[in-house]
């Protein structure tokens, strides 16, 4: 069990779902009181498989991503240097935090709410203290980052890249990450589109083991029409 406050990823998504669901079921009881049988039924199943998926997107950002994310983080040593681009609230840098006891956590964000629920630095800071690590914070930009080549031993972003709207610039911050990676360095990101264009920008770099696979039903927020997408690769050391 998470002791930190994480929030809801997408909150007007989830929020979407369960009064569109509801509004469904209303519906459907207005037909039914009204003698139209059939559209009841419409409504009824239409209710109950938006509320099912409201479910789905509710149990992702409170259960599901944090399974996910503690598989793929088990291959730590717990001595890296790690980046995580869009940290949020920290469901995945904290986490993180917590494999690394002789590494460092570093944490870029630009703290929008729209983006995730109560998303700010202190709130991150707060979930830290909760769980018992120590991490570090930056306010940055994820197409221009403040730090230098080959600064972090592991990148990983998740359910961020899609906020930059423009795919040039999103191949910028997909730039930058492999920038900041040192040689032999893994990438690991997740998200819901795009994959396919951030996995041919990082071919195209030059990076060596790049794999591309669903996350499958516990990342899908609302359904499998929004299911998540993992990224991993690994940058090339000179000769070898």
């Amino acid at each position: 069990m998470r002791r930190g406050n994480y929030g809801f990823d997408a909150p007007w998504a989830l929020a979407g779902l369960v009064l569109g669901g509801l509004a469904l079921l209303g519906l459907g009881a207005v037909s039914f009181v009204f003698d139209v049988p059939a559209a009841g039924v419409v409504f009824l199943l239409g209710g109950l498989y938006t509320l099912a998926s409201a479910g789905s997107h509710l149990y992702t950002t409170r259960r599901g991503k944090f399974a996910v994310w503690a598989g793929e983080l088990d291959r730590l040593k717990g001595d890296e240097r790690l980046l995580d681009l869009g940290c949020g609230r920290g469901a995945v840098l904290l986490l993180a935090a917590g494999r690394l006891p002789e590494g460092r956590a570093v944490g870029a964000d630009m703290w929008r709410s729209r983006d995730q629920s109560g998303n700010t630095g202190r709130v991150t800071r707060a979930n830290a203290a909760a769980e018992g690590v120590s991490v570090e914070l930056v306010t940055a930009d994820m197409r221009d980052l403040p730090f230098g080549d080959g600064a972090f031993d592991v990148v990983v972003s998740s359910l961020a890249l899609h906020h930059v709207h423009d795919a040039e610039e999103r191949a910028r911050a997909v730039r930058e990450a492999y920038r900041v990676l040192r040689p032999g360095g893994l990438i690991l990101v997740a998200d819901l589109w795009h994959t396919a264009a951030y996995e041919d920008i990082l071919r195209d770099l030059g990076m060596v083991n790049v794999r591309r696979r669903d996350l499958g039903w516990r990342y899908w927020y609302g359904g499998p029409w929004a299911n998540m997408w993992m990224l991993a690769g690994e940058k090339p050391v000179e000769g070898r």
